[in-house]
């Protein structure tokens, strides 16, 4: 098993009910048990496309799967509850990123792990720190890469329960 962590956003439709139901399409499958999730946040959205605001969270898991085998699994969830690719960074129903995989490097076209992008967003550092198990990544503490992105004050906490 591996400790994994993803993280989840959703900016169309009933974006709690996605990321709710994402969530328990994650705990039906008998090679990844969900650990812990993050608290529920609302960001803005990344990127020059006008769009709603997102609700993002990330959740800690335990897993079998291969790398490749988790992201299959993860857009298959992601195209079950009709995620559409139109526009890049664009509105979305539902996204998965795999940000950490154990101590894994992967950097392929299809996937990269530590996820390529997620040391320059709050909106996926913010929750990261609510179930990351160690207090130091890449020699920085979360917090100190949470302030090197400058756009921290783009993510609130949202008070709704999830």
């Amino acid at each position: 098993m591996t400790i994994s962590y993803l993280a989840l956003g959703s900016n169309l439709g009933e974006r709690l009910e996605t990321l709710q139901k994402a969530v328990e399409l994650l705990e039906q499958d008998k090679k990844i048990q969900v650990l812990e999730k993050s608290k529920l946040y609302e960001t803005l959205p990344y990127g020059d496309v006008p769009q709603e605001n997102y609700y993002n969270a990330v959740i800690k898991i335990n897993t079998t799967y291969e790398p490749i085998q988790l992201l299959d699994k993860t857009q298959e969830i992601e195209k079950v509850l009709g995620r559409e690719r139109l526009i890049h960074w664009g509105p979305r129903t539902l996204d998965i990123d795999i940000l950490l995989m154990g101590d894994r490097t992967i950097a392929t076209d299809r996937l990269s792990i530590p996820h390529k992008e997620m040391l320059k967003r709050s909106f996926v550092l913010i929750p990261l720190k609510d179930v990351y198990s160690d207090s130091i990544f890449k020699g920085k503490s979360l917090d100190e890469w949470i302030t090197s992105t400058g756009n921290q004050a783009e993510v609130w906490l949202n008070r709704e329960s999830w």
